[in-house]
């Protein structure tokens, strides 16, 4: 259950969070990333205090906490666009 909050849950909430905070795609999209980055590097130090996971494991395993991350902010910037109803002339 932890790896599933971490990997998946957390990088959501990383993502839906920065949007709203900065209502900017590209800002949000960088806070998400380096938000998600510092949460794994963190969890896979505190979480394993054997040290059997290190800082490759943590590279390895960093794209699908980023990409859930960058989906989330997507669809909540496109949500908002959306609702804001630009009109053509």
């Amino acid at each position: 259950m932890q790896p599933l909050l971490v990997l998946i849950l957390l990088p959501v909430l990383i993502g839906i969070a920065a949007e709203l905070l900065f209502r900017d795609a590209r800002k949000a999209s960088l806070t998400a990333m380096l938000g998600v980055a510092v949460v794994v590097g963190l969890w896979l130090q505190a979480g394993d205090p054997s040290g059997t996971w290190n800082w490759l494991a943590a590279l390895l395993v960093m794209p699908l906490p980023i990409a859930f991350a960058l989906i989330a902010v997507i669809l909540v910037y496109g949500r908002s666009q959306v609702r804001r109803g630009h009109h053509r002339h």
